[in-house]
């Protein structure tokens, strides 16, 4: 099958390293009844009908919706939606739910809200994919102003200190959008801290993780006030941002921890 894209979906399926960990994930998971969130020009969904009895492809997107459903008219088991799929109320429970909404720690996507609202149509034994993420923080020296994804090198950072995994998230059950934590971050080596450096890895399913490519979760740079830092100074970073709420709602502060006399 041929897929027509919009320029954006065009990126989306020329990312062959995302495409091959959904392609894996797809043809060992589905099965029965398949519900596709967010389907965009619908080849996740095209994947899914070949193992699935039956696939509802949604897409809020009038434009993507409409390539989805010249994509998929060949299938006779899939069904496109066009609505929002945070309200869309489903028929039936599915066996599979694909939902691929993702973004850097999830905020810029709507991957949580979605997810939280379709839950109550998975059926128990239900598997989601991809299944959860993992967030990784990191301390940069960059000359980046405004908070910016990192593509092909740019901005240009260097990381100072030793990465801190600093949460695990997995989709089946409900997760608290609004997050805000306190961390610790050692400093490894001399420089001028000026922002963290957010990088999340996708679980597509507990076997197959995905690090960040070019049009699946690239590094975030969140810009800081400045700090001078040497090896072995302890930065305090106060972090917390809402998932699905855009870049807007990201706050972060970071200070030098001294240590007592």
């Amino acid at each position: 099958m041929k897929l027509g894209n919009t320029p954006y979906h065009h990126n989306l399926t020329s990312d062959s390293e995302r495409l091959a960990g959904f392609f894996e994930a797809i043809q060992e998971k589905a099965k029965g009844t398949v519900f596709d969130l967010g389907t965009g020009s619908g080849i996740l969904s095209s994947w899914a009908a070949q193992y699935a009895d039956r696939v509802v492809a949604v897409e809020i997107n009038r434009s993507a919706s409409k390539i989805a459903q010249r994509n998929l008219e060949d299938f006779n088991n899939v069904e496109v939606v066009h609505t929002d799929a945070s309200e869309y109320q489903f028929s039936t429970k599915a066996d599979v739910i694909i939902c691929e909404m993702l973004d850097t720690a999830l905020i810029d996507e709507e991957q949580i809200p979605v997810l939280n609202s379709a839950l109550k149509y998975l059926k128990e034994d239900g598997i989601i994919i991809p299944c959860g993420i993992i967030n990784c923080l990191e301390p940069v020296e960059s000359t980046c102003e405004h908070i910016s994804y990192e593509e092909d090198g740019f901005p240009e950072n260097s990381v100072l200190g030793e990465p801190l995994f600093y949460s695990r998230l997995m989709f089946g059950k409900h997760i608290e959008p609004k997050f805000k934590q306190r961390f610790m971050i050692k400093i490894n080596r001399k420089g001028i801290v000026t922002g963290l450096k957010l990088t999340t890895f996708t679980l597509i399913t507990e076997k197959i993780i995905c690090g960040p490519t070019p049009m699946l979760n690239p590094p975030l740079i969140i810009p800081l006030k400045k700090l001078k830092v040497v090896e072995n100074d302890l930065l305090e970073v106060n972090l917390s941002y809402e998932m699905g709420g855009g870049l807007e709602s990201v706050r972060a502060r970071a200070e030098k921890i001294h240590p007592k006399p």
